[in-house]
């Protein structure tokens, strides 16, 4: 059982579990759980969308929910399930302790589990796993255990607030199992993806790209080194062009070692003895992080000499070494990163001139540093190529732009993220820069950006560009969960999608997540992907297409994928007046795949021949839009009343002076120009707004701005007409995402539907346009009226809104 003890101190029994209701995120799937635990083994944290109850145990559960168990098979392996499936097993011996308290913090973002140990959340990071395919529900945080009781005390739940960004630069790149290791050429593991496994002491006492090296000793040892290195830790007096030598002959390998080894790698180990003969090395070339930690050693031991055993050697840490896993270069090492930027700006000891073809610019670089993040740089430049051997570099088909970023990242560690999240583009292109050359933390950061500021505007271009790039399948199954998510937006807002592979297409339409208002959207989304449409149309268009052409040269090498794509299509959900169109359509007479699945649908919602079972093809579709459907003049059912109920919470009031629409005209606000009067259940005898000179043109307009959070496909809208006789002719019913920049949505020219005071009239929205969300709505007088006294007079006392309201 479950027993407190002080309050702050509880143990549970094997096989329970204790919830608490502090024990919850703020936000569903986000948030940071700190805790100490006193167990033999089997720490054992479960996150769910609900609370369980005290006999709970994850292994019966059968709803979401993810295990972290800290401590498994008796204290040797960490392991994480998700919704009873294990998904990580990893070698964690020691992590649990029987003697003592262990603090712990386990965060969850978006499906991303980090686990660490230690009374400080987000630091000394222990393993992570990322969810491709999260629950982010997940809010309550439950303390079980296995078969051992397990003790826990402080225990916390915190918000991530600007932490996760943090957590994310530890993501592993081989999260997807094979697919970034191979074997080189010479046998050797490729760590193009990898390079926290390759640093400076890569290059300790290497010849490999040096351009100077020490003669120490009597015996004349050489030495190589790299002076931008040197030059970056203190100073050596090293020449622009020729390969210096330091003559050092009075000084022991042993200390010249250890110097190097504390420069290429921010750690070293000195005999007590040398301690001494360091400390002038260091001083002597202005190394004084160095120089400072022997003093304090030489302090130390003359004040205790019990403290050192002189037969022993000393570890000597740079002060701001920071071990944990993911640190780029250059943290850790005595480098000045100040004097690498300035090295770059100036060119000072480079040795590489790079050229991209097409541009007259050049960069001059150093190969050390370009070796150190990248590499297929390592290997330019040291497996015998010509670049190996020349001091100049030509690289095709990359973007200047791109290129400069990332050598500013190679020189700092960090770019001006400011300028890149404004040009989608340009952060792109540095991503698969940065695949390219094998810069894994910049890629890192690049996905993270992305995932950060993907918007449905730059879907299709990313998915264009990354779909065949393995390190990129994290930002491709985001960016495919983001299109099925908003496939009406997608797919009508350009045709840019009828460009992506067929693959990728395949998997956005079988996405669990695609959310649609229709399925003659998919149909119609299916059918220009099929057509590599140009402009956007519907079913009809094509209709009329295949009269004078056959499928096979519409379609092209397409036709297969269209009967593939039609069993996707979830027929029986279309109206049937539509599914009656359909079946005598040249369209279904002439494909024998569309012509079975309409009859099909037919014969179910007319004679109801099939049991729909389980079958996904019966089964409704997530919608993100609510539809509002147009019944009659002056109805209840549009968007302006709508927004009255407060979205359907409460009885009706006028949602102008709700705030939960504004309505704006064209002329200042008066007695007869009131916004309110538009949304008003009550007819106003006199109504209008006045003229606007624009773009050097007269013009009346009334407009409506639904809100902030909300979007319209508009199919229909209604207007009436106030107590004049200022009828309207000649008007533009236009939508707009920013209230700046208009799309007409129906063009009126002499329509003479309006022909009484106090007259009702609504027209539907057809044609490409309408199938685009809006936030803005406005009607624009284009001509004078049929009033000669009030020719440019908007006479309007209600309007209304129908269509697909989010």
């Amino acid at each position: 059982m479950i027993k407190k003890q002080q309050q702050s101190f509880l143990i549970v029994a094997p096989f329970e579990c204790a919830w608490r209701d502090d024990l919850r995120f703020r936000e569903a799937g986000r948030g940071c759980v700190s805790f100490e635990a006193f167990a033999l083994n089997d720490v054992t944290v479960v996150f769910r969308e609900h609370v369980g109850s005290q006999q709970y145990h994850y292994k019966r559960d059968n709803s979401p929910h993810y295990t972290v168990i800290i401590g498994s098979h008796k204290n040797r392996r960490l392991k994480i399930e998700a919704d009873g499936k294990t998904v990580v097993d990893e070698a964690g011996g020691g992590l649990c302790c029987s003697t003592a308290f262990q603090s712990y913090w386990i965060s969850f973002y978006d499906g991303l589990i980090s686990v660490g140990k230690g009374r400080y959340p987000f630091q000394n990071l222990a393993f992570q796993w990322l969810d491709t395919n999260p629950n982010c529900t997940v809010q309550y945080v439950g303390l079980s255990s296995w078969d051992k009781h397990v003790g826990y005390r402080n225990v916390n739940v915190m918000p991530l607030t600007q932490n996760h960004i943090s957590l994310w630069k530890h993501v592993n790149c081989g999260i997807y199992e094979g697919e970034y290791e191979s074997e080189g050429e010479d046998g050797t593991e490729d760590k193009r993806r990898c390079h926290e496994t390759w640093g400076l002491e890569n290059f300790l006492e290497s010849w490999e790209l040096s351009d100077m090296f020490f003669v120490v000793g009597k015996e004349e040892r050489a030495i190589p080194a790299h002076k931008v290195i040197l030059a970056a830790s203190g100073n050596f007096g090293l020449s622009m062009s020729a390969k210096d030598i330091i003559q050092l002959k009075d000084l022991t390998y042993p200390v010249l070692h250890s110097f190097l080894q504390f420069i290429y790698t921010g750690r070293t180990w000195v005999p007590v003895s040398q301690l001494s003969s360091l400390r002038t090395l260091s001083l002597h070339f202005e190394v004084n992080s160095l120089a400072k930690k022997c003093e304090e050693f030489i302090e130390r031991f003359k004040l205790n000499k019990k403290l050192f055993d002189s037969a022993k050697s000393i570890e000597i840490l740079y002060p701001s070494s920071r071990p944990h896993y993911g640190e780029s270069f250059p943290s850790g090492v005595p480098v000045d990163i100040n004097k690498l930027k300035r090295f770059y700006v100036t060119g000072e000891y480079s040795d590489v001139e790079i050229h991209i073809e097409g541009y007259d610019t050049f960069f001059r670089s150093h190969k050390v540093l370009l070796s150190l993040w990248s590499v297929p740089f390592t290997k330019m430049f040291t497996n015998g190529m010509s670049e190996s051997m020349s001091t100049e570099v030509c690289l095709k088909d990359v973007s200047l732009e791109a290129f400069k970023i990332m050598l500013e990242y190679m020189y700092s560690g960090e770019f001006n993220k400011e300028n890149i999240m404004d040009i989608g583009m340009l952060l792109l292109q540095l991503l698969l820069l940065a695949d390219q050359f094998g810069v894994s933390a910049l890629h890192q950061e690049c996905c993270k950006m992305l995932l950060e500021c993907l918007s449905e505007d730059l879907v299709c271009p990313i998915l264009q560009v990354i779909s065949s790039i393995p390190s990129c399948k994290l930002i491709e199954e985001t960016c495919e969960r983001k299109f099925a998510m908003n496939f009406d937006y997608c797919t009508t807002a350009s045709t840019d999608f009828v460009l992506l592979d067929e693959q990728t297409f395949t998997n956005i339409l079988q996405h669990k997540d695609l959310t649609v208002t229709s399925e003659e959207r998919v149909l119609n989304a299916i059918l220009l992907w099929c057509l590599r449409a140009e402009e956007l149309h519907g079913w009809e268009l094509v209709e009329k297409k295949i009269f004078t052409s056959s499928p096979e040269i519409l379609f092209e090498d397409r036709l297969q994928s269209f009967n593939n794509f039609l069993s996707l299509v979830r027929f029986p959900l279309l109206p049937h007046a539509l599914l009656k169109k359909l079946e005598w359509s040249m369209l279904s007479k002439q494909i024998t795949a569309l012509n079975y699945l309409v009859k099909e649908a037919i014969d179910f919602l007319e004679l109801g021949l099939v049991n729909p079972g389980q079958d996904q093809k019966f089964q409704h579709r997530r919608s993100s839009f609510r539809e509002l459907q147009y019944i009659c003049d002056g109805d209840s059912n549009g968007v302006l009343y709508f927004a009255g109920t407060s979205y359907g919470a409460h009885q009706w009031v006028n949602p102008v002076l709700a705030k939960r629409i504004t309505v704006a005209a064209s002329t200042p606000v008066s007695r007869y120009t009131d916004p309110k009067v538009l949304a008003s259940r009550t007819y106003q005898g006199t109504s209008f707004t006045g003229p606007l000179i624009e773009d050097g043109k007269v013009s009346s307009w009334w407009m409506v701005d639904i809100g902030t959070d909300h979007q319209l496909i508009c199919n229909y809208y209604t207007l009436r007409q106030d107590g004049s006789r200022a009828f309207i002719r000649s008007w533009n019913f236009q939508g707009s995402v920013d209230g700046k920049n208009w799309t007409n949505l129906r063009v009126h020219e002499n329509d003479q539907t309006v022909c009484k005071p106090g007259q009702f009239a609504s027209w539907p929205v057809t044609g490409s346009n309408s199938l685009l969300p809006f936030r803005f709505f406005r009607v624009c007088l284009t001509a004078p009226t049929s009033d000669e006294n009030n020719q440019w007079s908007l006479c309007t006392c209600f309007l209304e809104l129908y269509g697909y309201f989010r």
